[in-house]
C-alpha cells in the first residue's frame, strides 16, 4: 500500500472519529431538545417552555465502566437520538476524575443537584416533569439495554407528567375519564402507604401484614394504569 494512500486513510478514519464525537459533545451553555448540556438552569427554561420531561445524568465520563456502557450503547445511538430530539430535555450532571471537564460555575450545581435527588452512585438517571423540579422516577444502567428497551423504560415513567397525561388523553378521548380515574387511584394508593409510614409504625406481624396490603393495593393501581399501555 502506498504511503500516500495510508495517511489519507488516516486522516478520514481521523476526521470521521472527530465528527462523532463533536456531535456528541456535551453542550457547556444553553440548550436544545434532545442534546446533551451541562447548563441546568437554560435546560428548565426550555423544559417549561417546550412541556416536555428532563433527564438528569448523574455520571463519572472519564472513569465509569456503566456510565461509559450507556453512553456507547444506548445514548450514541441514532434511535435514542430520534426519540430524543422530540421527546426529552437532556442535562449532564459529570464528576469526572479530571476536573477541567466541567466548568468551575457547574461545580457546586451538580453537587447540589446530587444532594437533592439523593443519588448515591453513577450512572443515575432521575426524569423530571417539565417544571424541572418534579421527580417522575429514576432510571439506571443496564448491561442488556438498548434505544429501544431504554426508551421503554423512560416512557413509562413520563406517562404520569402533566404532558405526558395530556398526550394520551389528546389521542385516546374516548378513554380520558377512565385514565384520570386510574390515575388517581394509583396516587391515593401511594399516599395511604406513605400516611401510614409517618405514623411511624412498629415493626409486627400486624403491621406486615398491613404493609403487604399496602403494596398489593399499589401493584393493583398500577396494572390498570398499565392496561392502557398494552397495545403501545
Amino acid at each position: 500500500m502506498r504511503l500516500s494512500n495510508v495517511i489519507s486513510a488516516g486522516v478520514i478514519s481521523g476526521i470521521l472519529a472527530f465528527s462523532a464525537k463533536a456531535e456528541d459533545k456535551v453542550q457547556l451553555d444553553g440548550a436544545e431538545v434532545g442534546k446533551w448540556t451541562m447548563d441546568y438552569e437554560a435546560a428548565v427554561e426550555l423544559a417549561a417552555k417546550k412541556k416536555l420531561p428532563m433527564m438528569l445524568n448523574f455520571t463519572g465520563s472519564d472513569w465509569c465502566g456503566w456510565c461509559k456502557l450507556m453512553d456507547k450503547g444506548v445514548f450514541a445511538q441514532d434511535e435514542w437520538k430520534e426519540y430524543a430530539a422530540k421527546n426529552v430535555i437532556l442535562v449532564t450532571l459529570d464528576f469526572p476524575k479530571d476536573k477541567s471537564i466541567v466548568p468551575e460555575k457547574y461545580v457546586s450545581q451538580n453537587n447540589e443537584l446530587k444532594q437533592q435527588f439523593g443519588v448515591r452512585g453513577y450512572p443515575t438517571y432521575v426524569v423530571l416533569d417539565s417544571d424541572g423540579k418534579s421527580k417522575l422516577g429514576q432510571l439506571g444502567a443496564g448491561r442488556d439495554k438498548t434505544p429501544a428497551s431504554f426508551i421503554k423504560e423512560f416512557k413509562g415513567v413520563v406517562r404520569m407528567s402533566d404532558s405526558g397525561v395530556e398526550a394520551f388523553i389528546k389521542a385516546n378521548p374516548d378513554k380520558a375519564d377512565a385514565y384520570k380515574a386510574a390515575i388517581k387511584e394509583s396516587q391515593d394508593a401511594k399516599d395511604a402507604l406513605m400516611k401510614w409510614i409517618e405514623t411511624k409504625p412498629q415493626r409486627n406481624e400486624e403491621n406486615n401484614k398491613k404493609f403487604a396490603a399496602f403494596q398489593e393495593r399499589i401493584k393493583g393501581a398500577a396494572s390498570k394504569l398499565e392496561a392502557f399501555f398494552k397495545e403501545e
